[in-house]
């Protein structure tokens, strides 16, 4: 039986505000000056380039959401499409990414603090050894509030999402009326760094980050009231909002900044807390007293968001039998599964350390999150595929063109990170899959071995990581590519070219790897016999 255990607890507007909870955190404290600093005015574009990206990859999720509600879903679709193989690999790096997106947003909180607390920042500029231990104390809030159940998560997240609302909306019409410099669209050209720039910073600001928080509503319904009519429509509302509120942040920002301050470009930009510091040489200093109180509101609501969210993945991975069994465990008094929660907190902690810096490790929650997310149009063609007949409370509409245009997309996304970033990825992918083998011969009883059927299905996935980090090796150094072997290889902007091709493949033969497994028969029976219960 799915969600076994869990409460049912969540309205449309708890799973809306969890999803756009996650979306308005760090990334918008953060992210415009990130973005500016390496496109320019044209960072905008770059807000809606992965703004559309990720809609495109949101709007599968929601028939996803609609076919199969099942908390921590991001890590079984794959399963039901692919069998084991596919989705270890892709539940493994949801793990990764989310496991250290409440780090980044613990983070995201210190750095802002550091221009009022400079004990917060270290001499090469860092977060200082204080500032981690207050992260960690973050961290552990987190985890408090997410222990006592759904409902006490529901009861903060909500409203605090609710007045997380209010400041970014605000930023965007004070500085609209107020400190509009609209000479620095065009100072030093719209887009000074060329229009790899603008799309590089999708990848490596923080802007896919900061729009992937959309899933909060798939990995929580297994414990919404109505999944199967409020999680799609939690992910599209979600989206939409994000995507006009992140625009029109990018628009004021590029406007705010005094233009003296552009004297040496917009690389030059160096404010440890943005928008606060911006109002401040407006004369707003009143609103950046209300601007420093809500970064640690922000960042602090979105990484209480994450950890549920990572427990949940956690979750679904036991139940998959790729992970042990107690992480399944359900609290019967909470409804939450306790182990995982306290595993998701632990690691959590652990990416604190190699990551001293809210940017560094951006980048590598944007690569793991998006890989984990494109095998959602995958997924969702197979299952129109194996599963027809199945009650879709949304079907998407041009499905044949989305799922292949949004997995096109998410491979960008990957690609834009570069090499730096997706070597380190594969590595631990590999890790995972080495663990996974040796878990199957220690533990046979309780991590299940793929079976001939799954290995052969997860194969295009195998060969797909090869391609990407190819590809960010030898592709155009404007992507990272490495200096001294394959840098300019392929140049821009052939290597985008050999991208789309190359992921529309890998795309048709994932879709063609994937069966009717014996797990998405019984799932798909379950729902059926519980919405005949009422139950749905």
């Amino acid at each position: 039986m799915i969600n076994k255990g869990l409460k049912k607890e969540l309205s449309l507007l708890d799973l809306t505000m969890a999803s756009l909870g996650a979306i308005i955190g760090s990334g918008w404290l953060l992210a415009s000056q990130a973005a500016a600093q390496g496109a320019g005015p044209s960072a905008i574009f770059s807000w809606v380039i992965g703004g559309v990206v990720v809609m495109l990859i949101g709007l599968v999720y929601a028939e996803l959401g609609g076919l199969i509600p099942e908390s921590g879903g991001i890590a079984r679709y794959p399963h039901y499409s692919h069998g084991h193989l596919t989705s270890f690999i892709m539940g493994w790096a949801a793990f990764l990414a989310y496991a250290s997106v409440p780090a980044v947003e613990a983070e995201g909180v210190v750095t802002y603090a550091q221009s009022y607390i400079p004990a917060f920042k270290a001499a090469n500029g860092n977060i200082s050894a204080l500032g981690l231990l207050v992260a960690a104390a973050l961290m552990a809030l987190f985890f408090i509030i997410n222990y006592y159940g759904v409902k006490s998560f529901a009861k903060v997240n909500t409203p605090v999402t609710l007045i997380k609302f209010i400041m970014p909306s605000a930023t965007v019409l004070l500085f609209l009326f107020i400190g509009m410099h609209w000479s620095n669209l065009t100072v030093h050209g719209f887009a000074p760094y060329h229009s790899s720039g603008m799309m590089k910073m999708v990848s490596t600001a923080g802007i896919v980050f900061s729009f992937l928080g959309f899933r909060q509503a798939v990995d929580l319904a297994g414990e919404a009231k109505h999944p199967q009519r409020d999680v799609p429509r939690a992910v599209v509302y979600s989206l939409i909002i994000g995507i006009l509120l992140y625009v029109l942040l990018q628009l004021v920002f590029i406007g705010g900044v005094p233009s003296s301050q552009l004297a040496k470009g917009w690389s030059a930009l160096s404010y440890s807390a943005p928008f606060a510091q911006l109002a401040v040489t407006l004369g707003m200093g009143w609103f950046a007293t209300l601007l420093y109180a809500d970064a640690i509101l922000s960042p602090a609501g979105t990484g209480n968001i994450y950890l549920a969210s990572t427990s949940r993945v956690l979750y679904a991975l036991a139940n998959n039998r790729y992970f042990p069994k107690a992480l399944s465990k359900v609290d019967p008094k909470t409804g939450v599964p306790s182990v995982a929660l306290i595993t998701a907190f632990i690691m959590g902690l652990i990416f604190l350390a190699p990551f001293p810096a809210w940017q560094k490790l951006v980048g590598f929650v944007s690569s793991a999150t998006v890989l984990t997310s494109i095998i959602g149009p995958i997924s969702a063609a197979v299952f129109r595929r194996v599963a027809p007949n199945a009650k879709r409370p949304v079907k998407l509409g041009g499905m044949n063109i989305i799922a292949p245009l949004a997995f096109i997309g998410g491979s960008f996304i990957i690609y834009w990170t570069g090499w730096a970033v997706n070597l380190p990825l594969l590595i631990a992918m590999l890790v995972g899959l080495i663990l996974y083998a040796i878990a199957t011969l220690v533990a046979p009883n309780q991590i299940q071995r793929p079976t001939a059927q799954s290995l052969k299905a997860g194969i295009w996935l195998i060969v797909y990581l090869l391609f990407m980090l190819a590809m960010s090796y030898y592709g155009s150094s404007v992507f990272g590519a490495p200096a001294n072997h394959g840098k300019g290889a392929i140049h821009y902007p052939l290597d985008l070219v050999v991208i789309a091709i190359g992921s529309l493949l890998f795309y048709y033969w994932g879709v063609a790897s994937g069966y009717k497994t014996k797990d998405v028969e019984e799932v798909l029976e379950a729902l059926d016999e519980t919405r005949e219960a009422g139950a749905l």
